[in-house]
């Protein structure tokens, strides 16, 4: 989740939240159904953050164990293209050092 749309459903949460204290404050009952209303709206934004906190948690280990796993893969295809490098070099020092022995040998005929 954006920062900016993390920002943007705070910010509608937020709101709805207030707007819904503003009316059931305004609303005619009694003092004690008032308050178990309101509880009972806390209680509802409470559980719907939790579930929203509880989904982005989800989200974010799922991206960690994917970005793992593609770190873990890159490096395997690093360790093998280095070794097919490593055997291109060691076979092109041996053809250098093939090729130095033989103009060694022509020169101490």
């Amino acid at each position: 989740m954006s920062n900016n749309t993390g920002n943007t459903l705070l910010a509608l949460l937020t709101g709805a939240a207030i707007g819904a204290g503003i009316g059931i404050l305004f609303a005619p009952d009694k003092g004690s159904k008032t308050r178990g209303k309101i509880k009972d709206g806390f209680d509802d934004v409470k559980c719907e953050l939790k579930n929203k906190l509880d989904n982005a948690s989800l989200e974010l280990k799922d991206k960690f164990t994917s970005a793992k796993f593609d770190l873990e893969e890159t490096y395997e295809e690093l360790v093998s293209n280095m070794s097919h490098k490593t055997e291109d070099v060691i076979s092109f020092l041996e053809e250098k050092l093939a090729e130095l022995k033989r103009q060694n040998a022509k020169l101490q005929k």
